[in-house]
């Protein structure tokens, strides 16, 4: 079944750059998932085509309306509800959620459809994601001018994820914080020449041992877990996906 993504944006053009280009555009093409842009504008009643007020409290900045934004979670239902998407989820782009990781991603995965409300200026009306976000979300402890960049960055690490996307298969169980790969980070990787500006390559992976060649790759791996994101060791180790003798590899 086609994965159904739609996304409430003031600026829709900018999805163009997942919807024209790269992996995702072809999974596009293979209909994999399907991608609807709503623009808030076009749900509003004044000439203005008014999306955003003042704050009540005072303060800086602008607040997205509830009103139009509501309209337009209501038109990604109803649309997906016609391609037989019964309840899709609305998610919130916000940096005041928990940053997600390999495994949210994942569980977002497993959603048959997903709206993405992308907020703009000083936030949304809390009242609007108060009856209607069922997901908040943020991609980072970091603020951004809208939500649509975090919103192409879960679509992208969702997409590569479907069946059939990827051209090997195993390419997605083989990346960095993958469960397959105990959550560690991934080990290094050589292509031809064998040397370059004075640099060689391991000569481990040269030897065409391919059990000495997977040592190798986990001995490193390791290292460059521990070396970069130790967090992720400590929980291997007590989420029990490594034992104490893996850490043994470490002095190999």
């Amino acid at each position: 079944m086609t994965k159904q993504y739609d996304v409430i944006t003031l600026f829709p053009e900018m999805f163009d750059a997942i919807a024209d280009s790269g992996i995702t555009r072809r999974a596009l093409d293979e209909k994999a998932w399907a991608l609807k842009c709503w623009n808030p504008r076009d749900f509003t009643s004044d000439k203005h085509r008014t999306v955003d007020d003042r704050p009540f409290g005072g303060g800086p900045g602008m607040v997205m309306k509830a009103e139009p934004l509501n309209a337009a979670i209501d038109a990604g239902i109803q649309r997906q509800k016609n391609d037989g998407v019964d309840k899709p989820k609305v998610v919130y782009l916000t940096p005041q959620a928990k940053p997600i990781t390999d495994e949210g991603i994942r569980q977002l995965c497993e959603e048959s459809g997903l709206i993405f409300l992308c907020g703009r200026y000083e936030g949304i009306d809390e009242r609007l994601i108060q009856s209607r976000v069922d997901i908040e979300i943020s991609i980072g402890d970091y603020v951004l001018s809208g939500g649509e960049l975090a919103a192409m960055v879960l679509i992208d690490a969702m997409v590569r994820l479907l069946p059939g996307v990827l051209n090997t298969a195993d390419s997605a169980t083989e990346d960095s914080f993958s469960p397959t790969r105990g959550g560690l980070l991934d080990h290094p990787h050589y292509t031809r020449p064998e040397v370059w500006n004075g640099l060689e390559v391991p000569q481990e992976l040269m030897s065409g041992n391919h059990a000495g060649i997977a040592k190798w790759r986990k001995r490193v791996a390791m290292e460059r877990t521990l070396s970069r994101r130790p967090d992720l060791l400590e929980a291997a180790l007590k989420n029990a996906v490594l034992d104490q003798s893996d850490l043994k590899i470490l002095s190999a």
